[in-house]
């Protein structure tokens, strides 16, 4: 082991740590541990090192245990017999030590992964809450369409967008208006007479908040029947259509408060 010499124990959560890391520096198979070999690398690292009385127990108490599996492996087994079968059975000394690195290692498992989530979620950035419309009435949704049925595709697509992007590294303050959303909604109006889906509105949205101001354009132009929205199937996808409106435009107060 002539890298271990860089290696303190502190580096390690205990011995089930250090017995990991030397299974896989020498590139043991953990199902089938070389028993002699572990336990001589154990005891070499340990004696390498200055044991303080405050870390030293429970190391010295894996060392005994690693002897005395060691001593078990090498005497000759005695078999017992399988009540069931009546089969005899040779008991593995070493299975309690696999279970418990097993074990030990699905917690590292777990807490990697952790850290992972922990990092990622460091690197997404959240705005302020955007106002809902005060006067946003809940009956504005055309027959077929249930406002339930609106949220539901609205966030499906909101986490899609998250799945999909990359991590941002940067942050770029963009703000936009529900009236700027709203003429871009008319203009895809007119470019689709037949009508369009209610996800083809948000293709080039880069951001939540761009999505979340969208989704507030939509709902706010269905109030006035500036669109009407259909569903074919239960949990199918939405589409939009010119409603029967007068000419829509939002007043000037609404378009600064947006």
């Amino acid at each position: 082991m002539p890298n271990e010499l860089q290696i303190k124990l502190t580096d390690f959560e205990g011995p089930l740590d250090l017995l990991l890391h030397l299974i896989k520096s020498a590139e043991m198979d953990i199902y089938d541990i070389p028993i002699v070999e572990i336990t001589e690398q154990y005891m070499t690292f340990l004696h390498e090192q200055q044991l303080s009385l405050d870390i030293a127990g429970e190391y010295l108490v894996m060392a005994a245990s690693l002897m005395q599996i060691k001593s078990r492996y090498l005497l000759p087994q005695q078999p017992t017999f399988d009540e069931t079968t009546g089969d005899e059975v040779y008991e593995d000394p070493r299975q309690q030590l696999v279970d418990q690195l097993l074990e030990y290692r699905q917690y590292q498992d777990a807490a990697s992964k952790l850290h992972e989530r922990e990092a990622a979620r460091q690197q997404q950035f959240s705005r302020a809450p955007m106002s809902v419309p005060a006067d946003l009435d809940l009956e504005i949704v055309a027959p077929g369409v249930q406002l339930d049925d609106l949220h539901h595709a609205f966030m499906a697509m909101l986490q899609r967008n998250h799945d999909n992007r990359p991590i941002a590294t940067t942050v770029q303050a963009e703000n936009f208006t529900i009236a700027e959303k709203t003429a871009l909604i008319l203009h895809h109006l007119q470019a689709n007479p037949d009508g369009f889906t209610f996800t083809s509105l948000f293709a080039n949205d880069r951001t939540a908040d761009e999505m979340v101001t969208t989704f507030l354009a939509i709902l706010e132009m269905t109030k006035h029947h500036k669109l009407q929205l259909q569903q074919t199937t239960d949990g199918g996808e939405i589409t939009i259509f010119e409603g029967d409106h007068e000419d829509f435009d939002m007043d000037d107060d609404e378009a600064e408060n947006n």
